[in-house]
């Protein structure tokens, strides 16, 4: 849109233009182009200081205090190239400001130059539009996850706030083994975001297990356990059929690792694959601690919740024999987060 009462500089722009596939409106007073814009979205304005019904600067300050056009460029054309009237145009919102008399070639540089440089600001617009929604679904999804693997766990009434917690400890554990161990070249960003969402569906598969047996006060029987060892199969392929259908989602990928492997031992004594020390995938490593730190720490139908100093020295007993030494070592530098997350659940949970 150009808005000067000189009709050759708009006859200069059409012809320019017009070549280009571009559709330019001329308009000599402001008044006219101003009510034109209210429902018209040009792709830049080139504006002058003079026209028939009044001051240019005005009409640049009125297109910038428009919702539509406010971020459409704005190149002002001066008389002389004044230094004052070219800081009035900026002050007043032109993105550009060009001296009369135009030049042929430097108006087509500019002009090009700031429809280039506004596409690209649109295209970044629709470019985080279109995260904001995939992130919106995203959240969604794993809120949905979250929330069923909530279900499952509601069948066993000691384990209360686990889901929470455990994926905070999970958290916690990958961000220091990230700054402070030999696994930290495996461990970034997503792996740290994967594990903190996966965690919660490592129990998933105990939606299978008879009430019987999952509920059970007493110590199980051979042939019960044996049954609920189950579990972890049980949750992992459930997941995996998901995964044929996403093979490219980390998420779900981890899930799978973390549910299968998440009673898996150092020392090769575990199930449901007897894998031994670094076989066993690291994140199913790291949810073996925070998985027993969460189930010592809690009250059970069958005993109360052991204290921090004792819980701690028993994962120290099983360094090596449980858990992979790294991970007690990491849990070590961070055991007062730890017991933090306990304390604040275990208020929350207080009568």
């Amino acid at each position: 849109m150009v808005i000067d009462s000189d009709n050759s500089v708009a006859t200069l722009i059409s012809r320019m233009w017009s070549v280009q596939g571009c559709e330019v409106l001329s308009f000599p007073m402001g008044s006219s182009a101003l009510k034109t814009a209210r429902s018209y979205a040009p792709d830049l304005f080139l504006l002058a200081d003079n026209m028939h019904d009044g001051d240019g600067f005005q009409v640049c300050r009125n297109l910038r205090l428009s919702a539509v056009h406010k971020n459409v460029p704005i190149i002002f054309m001066t008389r002389g190239g004044h230094q004052e009237e070219t800081t009035r145009a900026f002050d007043a919102g032109a993105d550009d400001v060009i001296a009369k008399p135009l030049h042929f070639v430097e108006l087509r540089k500019r002009i090009g130059l700031h429809l280039q440089l506004h596409s690209n600001r649109g295209k970044i617009e629709q470019n985080k539009a279109l995260e904001k929604q995939i992130k919106d679904v995203s959240d969604a999804q794993l809120a949905t996850i979250f929330a069923l693997a909530k279900l499952a766990e509601q069948r066993d009434i000691d384990t209360g706030a686990h889901l929470e917690r455990v994926r905070e400890y999970c958290r916690i554990l990958a961000m220091r083994l990230r700054d402070d161990s030999p696994y930290a070249p495996y461990i970034n960003q997503e792996f740290i975001e994967c594990i903190q969402h996966a965690a919660p569906l490592h129990d998933v598969g105990k939606v299978a297990i008879p009430d019987n047996i999952l509920l059970k006060e007493g110590k199980l029987s051979a042939e019960e356990f044996d049954i609920m060892k189950t579990h972890a199969i049980l949750g992992a392929d459930n997941m995996q059929m998901v995964f044929n259908n996403y093979s490219g989602n980390a998420f779900v990928g981890m899930g799978i690792e973390i549910s299968l492997y998440h009673h898996e031992r150092w020392d090769g004594t575990g199930y449901p694959d007897r894998l031994i020390g670094k076989n066993i995938p690291l994140s199913a490593r790291i949810m073996a601690l925070a998985d027993v730190y969460d189930a010592l720490s809690s009250d059970r139908c069958y005993r109360k919740a052991l204290p921090h100093e004792e819980v701690k020295a028993m994962i120290l007993e099983e360094n090596g024999k449980h858990f992979d030494p790294e991970i007690v070592k990491a849990f070590v530098s961070c055991e007062a987060e730890f017991a933090s997350i306990m304390a604040k659940s275990a208020k929350h949970a207080a009568p």
